[in-house]
C-alpha cells in the first residue's frame, strides 16, 4: 500500500475541493496516483472541477497580435522574473516583436523562432537586447502561429491571457470593423471561458473518453438499469460539450444565445457566412 503523506493530501485538496479525509481514502484507493484519485473523487461526485496544479510562477506576458490583413496571427508568452519588469512598455515592445517575427515567419517551436528574423534582427539577438536592457532574465516560454481565411486576437489583463481564434468566412472581409469586433468577443469568450475545443468534433478523443467514463461510472454509482446508467451518462456528455465546447458554450455577453448563434447572427448583419474553426489560448505561467 503506498505511503499517502500530508503533503500529498494537501495537493489533493487544492486541486479538487474535495474534504481533507475524502483525499485521504481516494488516495489511498488510487494506491497514491494523483490523477486516479482525481477521478475517483469525480466520480464520487466530490470533486466538480479538477483544478490545475503546479503552475509556474514566472512573471512576463502574452502577447498575441494579427497582421493589417487578419489572416495571419501568433502569440507569444515572453517570461522575465518581476512584475515590475512584466509592465514595462519596453518589454512589452520587444514581446511584439518577437510575436511579429512568429508571424511572418510560421516557427513551429522556440528553438525555431530565435533564428527568425523581423526587422533585419534574429529573434535570439533581440532577446539578447532585451535581457540587457531589461537587467533581467527573459525567457520565450512558448509560441504559436496560425494563418486562415479570418484571424482575431485578444489581450486580457494586461497580457495575462492571450488568445488567438481562426474562422472560415465567405462573403465578408476579415479586416472589417464590424467582423472584427464580433471576431473580438469569441476571443473574449475563449479568455473568460477557457473552452476545451472550438466543436465538439476537435474534442480529442481521449478526452471525450475519459469524461464518458467518469460519467458511467457516477451514474453506476446509482445503481439504476444498465439502460438508464447509459442515458444519465450521456446526458452528462451533452452536458460536458456544452460547457466546454467554445460553438456550443451560452455566450458571456448574451447567456440567451449560444456562441456559435451569435456568430451567426453576426454573420448575417454583415451579409455572409462565419465558422468559428479553432483557438489558441495562452495564459501566462500555464
Amino acid at each position: 500500500m503506498a505511503d499517502i503523506t500530508a503533503s500529498m493530501v494537501k495537493e489533493l485538496r487544492e486541486m479538487t475541493g474535495a474534504g481533507m479525509m475524502e483525499c485521504k481514502k481516494a488516495l489511498a484507493e488510487a494506491e497514491g496516483v494523483m490523477e486516479t484519485a482525481v477521478d475517483v473523487l469525480r466520480t464520487r461526485g466530490l470533486a466538480a472541477v479538477a483544478k490545475k496544479a503546479g503552475r509556474a510562477t514566472n512573471e512576463g506576458m502574452v502577447m498575441a497580435i494579427v497582421d493589417d490583413t487578419c489572416t495571419k496571427g501568433a502569440v507569444l508568452e515572453l517570461n522575465c522574473e518581476t512584475d515590475f519588469v512584466a509592465m514595462n512598455e519596453k518589454f512589452k515592445a520587444y514581446a511584439t516583436r518577437m510575436a511579429t517575427a512568429a508571424m511572418e515567419n510560421a516557427p513551429v517551436d522556440v528553438d525555431q523562432l530565435k533564428s527568425c528574423k523581423v526587422d533585419g534582427e534574429t529573434v535570439e539577438e533581440i532577446l539578447t537586447d532585451c535581457i540587457h536592457v531589461m537587467g533581467e532574465n527573459c525567457q520565450i516560454s512558448r509560441v504559436a502561429e496560425v494563418e486562415a481565411p479570418a484571424v482575431a486576437s485578444y489581450i486580457h489583463g494586461g497580457g495575462k491571457i492571450g488568445v488567438l481564434v481562426n474562422f472560415d468566412v465567405e462573403g465578408i472581409n476579415p479586416a472589417d470593423e464590424a467582423f472584427q469586433k464580433c471576431a473580438r468577443d469569441v476571443c473574449m469568450q475563449v479568455a473568460a471561458v477557457n473552452p476545451v475545443s472550438a466543436t465538439r468534433e476537435s474534442v480529442p478523443e481521449d478526452v471525450a473518453a475519459h469524461e464518458l467514463e467518469i460519467y458511467k461510472a457516477q451514474a453506476a454509482e446509482s445503481g439504476k438499469p444498465e439502460n438508464i446508467q447509459e442515458k444519465i451518462a450521456q446526458g452528462r456528455m451533452e452536458k460536458f460539450y456544452k460547457e466546454s465546447c467554445l460553438t456550443e458554450q451560452d455566450f458571456v455577453k448574451d447567456p440567451d444565445v449560444t456562441v456559435s448563434q451569435y456568430v451567426d447572427n453576426c454573420a448575417k448583419e454583415l451579409g455572409g457566412k462565419v465558422a468559428i474553426k479553432g483557438f489558441i489560448r495562452f495564459a501566462l505561467g500555464e
